[in-house]
């Protein structure tokens, strides 16, 4: 043990350097990175994939071990209740065992891999609590229905008999935090805890932690790649390039003059709710940098592409002996709209609220139950399998996880040229050449074309979905959430490169996200979904500076703003939780009835449960 003086740091972080061993030899993750957290502080460690942010937290819990790592220099000096100051660097297994949870909690990225998918939420949120605690069973139940009430969990005494996969993807990121939160651990590191949530539940719960801070006095370590939420929460920022620290500062300070350039380019990236006011007509953003950008806005059309009427989707629920339909999952429901040529229509709103639905309903890959479907002038509705198949030449699409829609075991080369030999437009030495001029639109370099899907970061396997979906020069781009996995930069340099392409061919975009200053930054109309339903739809400028139904208006209030002087505090977001989609097979729903509140402003007038 160490000598403890009276204004100790929680944690401190001494010139720590860690190394993987790989098949070519030593990589160095973290380089000579040090900084300390006080009680009751938030520090966030900010940079890219990459930047080492997530090995610096790894170490501190000495979990860096566990994925080929190792601490191959420096000290982390924590300062525990009762005990004094420890270097965890130097302690031995059990003493770990004991500082992991109980004295040091994580929130991991990804819930669904933090948790057991063959226990019960009960299970593992007791299991801490009994371990570390001494709690009986029934003590450690009844506490953990107390944390999943403190987390905002409805109906807490039937989530702990759920199964992860049967919560939705925020229920199980709070449960997380209630398990890290369970022993009242002295220091809470979270890591990108928020990256994969709605607007709505993000502000929840960074709303819930900073009030979970503010009552426990937990010192927190926040990592993550989005500025403005590092604007909401912290009160001091690291930033990491490349496995170094380039900057540190108190976060007004870091916002408002920062130095080095690596943090100027980042705040660049990152697209500010409220800067489009004013400018009818979307534009790319100025990135740093970057030459020869341009920055005009894009007009498009005024002639329809895409004209939807009345869609409606519904998924069946099955149940009892024989597995019949005993009521139905209404995923869209009566959803009209209208996209022009050379336009980007975006469809905002919480997970289930049906707009990914409605973007493969358009496509059918999901088969709609109603609606027309009309692609200039070709009714999708009423095509067969071959009509079908040839009318999919002008409507692509560009999914959220590009991972998951390229085959791992295919050259790079041979899944974009797949669309080109799948309907036979070129053929031999054609293909490559079309192919190479792809990568160069998309700007990767054309070394790409014999690599793997796993041999690129996320943004380039996107570049790489993107090419793909142009190969055959369609008219419709569905983009359902095709940045909400990336880093700010990478987000940028994507979003700017689908303008630049939609202004050079003429693309119309039907672009599906949940990330409002994305949205206000490419749209030229919006359509705000609630429960299947479109509430409000017009043009983005009307809608984003005049929000008339309620849900936009709360929408809007929970987007975090990269400007620390603007925090959004918990008695901002008064979210009513969304009703069950799911009704009775007898359920008739009223038709859905707008009223123009401007031209070509239209808000929902019938009830839609909000």
């Amino acid at each position: 043990m160490l000598d403890q003086p009276l204004d100790q740091p929680l944690a401190k972080v001494e010139r720590l350097r860690v190394e993987f061993e790989t098949r070519d030899g030593t990589v160095v993750g973290v380089e000579d990175v040090s900084f300390d957290i006080k009680p009751g502080e938030t520090v966030c460690i900010v940079g890219e994939s990459g930047s080492g942010k997530s090995v610096s937290s790894l170490s501190l819990m000495r979990l860096v071990e566990f994925g080929g790592g190792h601490i191959a220099g420096g000290r982390l000096l924590f300062d525990r209740r009762e005990g004094g100051v420890v270097d965890l660097a130097q302690a031995d297994t059990n003493l770990m065992r004991h500082i992991r949870g109980n004295e040091i909690g994580m929130i991991f990225q990804e819930p669904m891999t933090a948790l057991n998918p063959v226990f019960t939420v009960g299970r593992q949120l007791t299991e801490g609590l009994r371990l570390h605690m001494g709690m009986t069973r029934a003590e450690a139940e009844a506490r953990a229905v107390e944390l999943l009430r403190q987390v905002r969990i409805p109906e807490p005494e039937r989530r702990l008999k759920q199964y992860p996969h049967e919560l939705s993807g925020g229920m199980r990121q709070r449960v997380v935090i209630a398990m890290a939160m369970a022993c009242e651990p002295r220091l809470l590191i979270a890591d990108e805890p928020t990256t994969a949530l709605d607007v709505t539940i993000q502000a929840e719960i960074l709303a819930l932690m900073n009030r979970l801070k503010r009552e426990t006095g937990t010192a927190v370590m926040f990592i993550t790649h989005d500025m403005a939420v590092v604007a909401q929460m912290a009160d001091r920022v690291v930033v990491m390039y490349r496995g170094r620290k380039v900057e540190e500062g108190p976060v007004e300070e870091i916002f408002a003059n920062p130095r080095h350039d690596y943090t100027k380019a980042l705040l660049a990236a990152v697209p500010k709710l409220g800067e489009m006011r004013g400018r009818p007509d979307p534009e790319p953003m100025r990135l740093l940098g970057v030459e020869d950008q341009d920055l005009r806005p894009i007009r498009g059309t005024d002639e329809p592409l895409l004209q939807v009427r009345g869609l409606v989707t519904r998924f069946p629920v099955k149940g009892g002996f024989f597995r019949r339909t005993i009521a139905n999952v209404h995923a869209v429901e009566d959803v009209s709209f209208t996209l022009n040529k050379g336009q980007t229509l975006s469809l905002v709103g919480e997970s289930g609220c049906g707009k990914s639905s409605a973007g493969r309903s358009i496509l059918r890959l999901v088969e709609p139950l109603a609606g027309e479907i009309d692609l200039d002038g070709l009714d999708i509705m009423k095509l067969d399998a071959d009509g079908l198949r040839e009318a999919r030449r002008n409507m692509q699409m560009i999914f959220q996880d590009p991972f998951a829609s390229l085959n791992p075991q295919m050259q790079l080369v041979d899944q974009v040229a797949e669309p080109l030999r799948n309907y036979g437009i070129a053929s031999g030495s054609e293909i490559t050449d079309r192919v190479a001029h792809l990568f160069d639109r998309v700007e990767l370099p054309r070394s790409f074309l014999r690599r793997y899907p796993h041999e690129l970061s996320g943004g380039q396997r996107q570049r790489v979905a993107i090419a793909r979906a142009l190969a055959l020069n369609p008219k419709l781009i569905v983009a359902d959430e095709s940045v909400s996995a990336l880093d700010v930069s990478v987000q940028a340099q994507v979003l700017n490169l689908m303008m630049e392409l939609q202004a050079e061919l003429g693309l119309s975009f039907l672009f599906i996200s949940h990330d409002m200053a994305v949205v206000e930054r490419v749209s030229h109309h919006v359509g705000v979904m609630y429960l299947g339903r479109i509430v409000e739809m017009g043009p983005r400028q009307a809608v984003f500076e005049n929000p008339r139904h309620p849900y936009t208006q709360a929408l809007m209030k929970a987007v975090p703003i990269a400007d620390p002087h603007r925090r959004k505090s918990e008695k901002d977001l008064n979210f009513k939780p969304i009703p069950s989609p799911i009704h009775p097979l007898d359920y008739e729903p009223a038709p859905s009835e707008y009223e123009e509140v401007e031209p070509g402003h239209f808000v929902l007038t019938t009830d839609s449960g909000y």
